[in-house]
């Protein structure tokens, strides 16, 4: 196996979440722009592979491995952290776990499941969230923690009908 740019920036990722674990607690505005930099390589590594052609199924695999080991860090952390409750951190992660696998077992039979509207509008709700409540302060009078619960609230719910939405896909196609 080699290694393109893309797979690179999607390794990435994975290294900057024990830096993120690590300095969010005491360290919030740089855990935050850590947790940023990391969601940021999700975009970037996608739009690369799909704008050289360097689309490969090993990073089909590692991507969304990779996405749901920094989101399942920040929502574990947050729970740590006292600012989410833990039941919603579970749906979230068991939601992530289904589709990953639904996924995997879909590309194993040569077919892929592509990201559906309602999994990006989670994805943005749920960075966004993440963000929102690592930072948790009032800045130009907006109390960050109460736009990251609502925030938060939108991505389970988003969450749960993606979700849905993923696994009638599946058993459609498969």
């Amino acid at each position: 196996m080699r290694l393109n740019l893309p797979t690179i920036i999607t390794l990435s990722r994975i290294v900057l979440i024990p830096f993120f674990v690590l300095i969010a607690p005491d360290r919030p505005f740089l855990g935050a722009l850590i947790f940023g930099v990391a969601s940021v390589t999700d975009f970037l590594d996608g739009y690369l592979a799909r704008k050289t052609g360097q689309i490969t199924k090993f990073g089909i695999i590692l991507d969304p491995i990779a996405d749901k080991f920094l989101v399942i860090s920040a929502l574990i952390l947050l729970v740590d952290m006292a600012r989410l409750s833990a039941w919603i951190a579970i749906v979230i992660i068991v939601r992530e776990f289904l589709v990953t696998g639904l996924r995997a077992v879909a590309l194993s039979k040569d077919i892929v499941i592509p990201a559906e509207m309602g999994g990006k509008l989670k994805t943005f709700s749920q960075i966004t969230a993440i963000l929102c409540l690592i930072i948790s302060m009032n800045i130009f009078g907006v109390d960050l923690y109460d736009v990251g619960i609502v925030l938060i609230w939108i991505a389970l719910i988003l969450s749960i009908i993606s979700g849905v939405q993923y696994t009638v896909s599946f058993w459609k196609k498969v």
